[in-house]
């Protein structure tokens, strides 16, 4: 008997060393006791409770518990406790792998299963836990082993009272930055957080009314979040603005006792600059606190709300580290368990420079200035898109009017006060000035529309490249229709019924492609980029519409006809585009052909660190022959001079320009939208010979495109091109 506790003895001492171990593990067992329950089936039943943790399987497990231990830890209890830590440690997985088992020698009713742990976990990655020993008992109840289970079973430290909790690190949101690396958003906002010891506040009523004031909340929530923690903690109250901090803190200081600490917050360098590109920052919405929280975040975690901030929110936030550790009932650490260091968000550098952007908003600010008791009185808005034709990057892009978008962060550098006075100006401005109206904004796109009619024609060979028709300035095969210019454009080729915008042209071209087939013109259109979304992964577009017959007897259960087509032609009807739909066609015309995906990041990374490109250009060839492009081209480029085919309808507007040394090819448009005053369009590109950028100008409710938008696109290429 004595050799066999010693050998026992010696067992246990190896056990407890723990050595490495090779793939394939043998249990060593000692020789059985005489016993009528076996040995091999304590070790089945811990086997099989610690297979049920790892797959999350809390029922099984506590099934497996015996009798006592059921009765000192209620079910729920006992799935809450390990759900909760599955929780705390952002749990993945687990794998445990087993090292020995042994018999109690002074209680032969009693036996240790001694095993590892591996833990993978989402925010500290994977770590280990070894030579844990699981507590088997003979339960005569069940007749059989079980585990006689305490907290400690999940961590030794938390069997008097500990709790698991793991402490975040979250690392600084990172900047955003334009082009040329001029910072737009950063993170030099400070705010204050303030924080007290319940069984230490000087006077409560008071401390709560300051705490309330200065954090802008009701005393009962104030008073809420202090009674909530153990009255010898340090607990964390809230966050304030550095205003709020100076003007409360003698009597935070005096009356709870506090103590404070600053932080970093969100910045906007230029609030009203590019708002609907940057966008802001703000709380999560409740549906989001689950991911977030999973992420390692907490519901307090401030995110993107809109633009590149939202789209972007993940990789500007960062990864979470933090460690996670046990705790006593005073809230003293007992135990580190595994710890991770954050991962720093990237910053994000945009495609346009700040300086152009800030020239093009001036530009279209500007025409409303200067057009104060004309056009502007009808008009509500306008949108302005400069784009790369042979990349897709967004070179400017300006909604106005515009907003400050420090007005919408969290915690606002103007002041909370002067942000809510901001904010419900804007959400009761009929103008609409948080509405992106250069992606979100759709319109009947006007003669422009006439490149997709003219490419339609010609491609489908219901139009031949010098088809002839004789504009007289009326058509009336449905109704009598006309043209913008009473007498008539004469004789028109496909090129020069663009220079000229002839209407008559256009009506005869949607007559004649329905005869055809009514969805030649519709499914051209959508081929050019309408009617559905550009594919730009930074901010939120709205599709737009382009009609056509299954359409119409869908949505309206009418019969389509020529007349549809006729008014398509020319841009009305069912036909509804963006002004980056419209930029990015330009921008196939220009380049030969091929549709740009448009993008307004360009790289991201960390400063100081090599960049990666953020996107690779991706260009879709448009299955239209490069003679009737060719033909296109040539009517476009004749729209800002005088030439063989006519007096162009915006020549008047680069007459003089020094753009005449480079060439401009556009296209202006008037859109009815009845019973208020036209919309105004022109898009174009430069330079002729070899384009580089397209440019849309889109005025609502302002008159002719010829007057109103194509001023604004000249002032804007020659800002671009240095010619102001």
């Amino acid at each position: 008997m004595i050799k066999l506790i010693l050998s026992l003895f010696t067992l246990m001492l190896l056990t407890a060393c723990a050595p490495a171990r090779q793939a394939q593990v043998t249990i060593p067992t000692l020789a059985r006791l005489p016993s009528e329950y076996q040995l091999e089936d304590a070790e089945r039943t811990a086997r099989e409770f610690l297979e049920k943790w790892g797959a999350l399987d809390y029922e099984g497990m506590y099934a497996l518990l015996s009798f006592s231990s059921q009765e000192a830890n209620p079910r729920d209890a006992f799935i809450a406790f390990y759900q909760d830590a599955a929780r705390e440690m952002t749990l993945g997985a687990l794998d445990t792998q087993p090292v020995t088992i042994i018999r109690d020698p002074q209680q032969d009713e009693i036996a240790l299963f001694t095993y590892d742990v591996m833990f993978d976990t989402r925010l500290i990655g994977t770590f280990s836990d070894v030579n844990r020993n699981l507590r088997l008992v003979v339960d005569e109840r069940a007749q059989a082993w079980r585990v006689a289970w305490s907290p400690a079973d999940l961590f030794a430290a938390m069997d008097d009272g500990g709790r698991l909790r793991f402490d975040p690190v979250v690392p600084n949101r990172a900047n955003i930055y334009d082009a040329d690396g001029a910072i737009l958003a950063d993170q030099n906002a400070r705010v204050v957080i303030v924080s007290v010891v319940p069984q230490q506040i000087p006077a409560l009523d008071e401390c709560l009314s300051a705490l309330a004031t200065a954090l802008d909340r009701p005393p009962v929530d104030i008073e809420e979040i202090i009674t909530s923690r153990p009255s010898d903690w340090l607990v964390e109250v809230g966050t304030m603005e550095a205003a709020a901090y100076t003007a409360g803190v003698e009597v935070m200081e005096s009356a709870c006792d506090a103590s404070f600490n600053d932080r970093p917050a969100r910045r906007y360098e230029n609030g009203p600059l590019a708002p609907h590109i940057i966008g802001y920052v703000g709380y999560p919405a409740e549906t989001e606190i689950d991911d977030l929280q999973a992420a390692g975040f907490s519901q307090a975690t401030i995110i993107g709300r809109a633009g590149i901030e939202s789209s972007w929110d993940s990789t500007l936030r960062g990864v979470p580290g933090g460690r996670l550790v046990i705790v006593d009932a005073n809230g003293q650490i007992v135990r580190e368990i595994a710890r991770a260091s954050a991962r720093p968000g990237q910053s994000v550098w945009l495609t346009f420079d700040i300086d152009f952007q800030s020239i093009v908003q001036r530009i279209v600010a500007d025409a409303y200035r200067d057009a104060a008791g004309g056009w502007a009185e009808t008009s509500n808005g306008a949108s302005a898109v400069v784009m790369d034709v042979n990349t897709g990057a967004i070179l400017a892009m300006v909604s106005y009017p515009t907003f400050d978008i420090n007005a919408y962060t969290v915690y606002p550098t103007i002041g909370r006060t002067e942000a809510q006075r901001l904010i419900v100006r804007y959400q009761e401005d009929p103008r609409r000035p948080e509405l992106n109206r250069a992606t979100q904004a759709a319109y009947p796109l006007g003669s422009v529309m006439k490149t997709v009619s003219a490419a339609a024609a010609a491609n489908s060979g219901v139009y031949a490249l010098d088809e002839r028709y004789t504009c007289s300035g009326i058509w009336n095969r449905d109704i009598t229709r006309y043209d913008w210019f009473a007498p008539g454009h004469g004789l028109m080729t496909l090129a020069s019924s663009l220079t000229n915008s002839c209407n008559p042209y256009y009506y005869e071209v949607g007559y004649q492609l329905s005869l055809v087939d009514p969805y030649i013109l519709p499914n051209t259109a959508r081929d050019a980029g309408f009617g559905g979304a550009t594919g730009m992964p930074d901010l939120p577009e709205n599709p737009g519409l382009i009609g056509d017959p299954e359409w119409l007897l869908t949505t309206y259960g009418q019969n389509w006809t020529y007349s549809e087509e006729v008014n398509m032609s020319i841009g009305q009807g069912y036909v509804q585009v963006t002004p980056l739909q419209v930029v990015r066609w330009f921008s196939a015309i220009a380049n030969g052909g091929s549709l740009p995906r448009p993008y307004l990041v360009s790289q991201v990374g960390l400063l100081g660190d090599p960049m990666r490109t953020a996107y690779d250009p991706i260009m879709t060839p448009l299955n239209i022959r490069d003679d009737v492009m060719d033909t296109i081209r040539d009517g476009l480029c004749g729209v800002t001079i005088i030439s063989s085919l006519g007096t162009g309808t915006a020549e008047f507007v680069f007459d003089g320009s020094p753009l005449q040394t480079i060439g401009v090819c556009g296209k202006t448009g008037t859109a009815q939208d009845e019973p208020r005053n036209s919309h105004a369009w022109f898009a174009a590109y430069a330079p002729r010979a070899n384009p580089e950028i397209a440019v849309v100008v889109m005025v609502e409710n302002s008159g002719q495109g010829s007057e109103v938008a194509a001023p604004i696109a000249r002032d804007i290429l020659e800002a671009y091109y240095g010619m102001e």
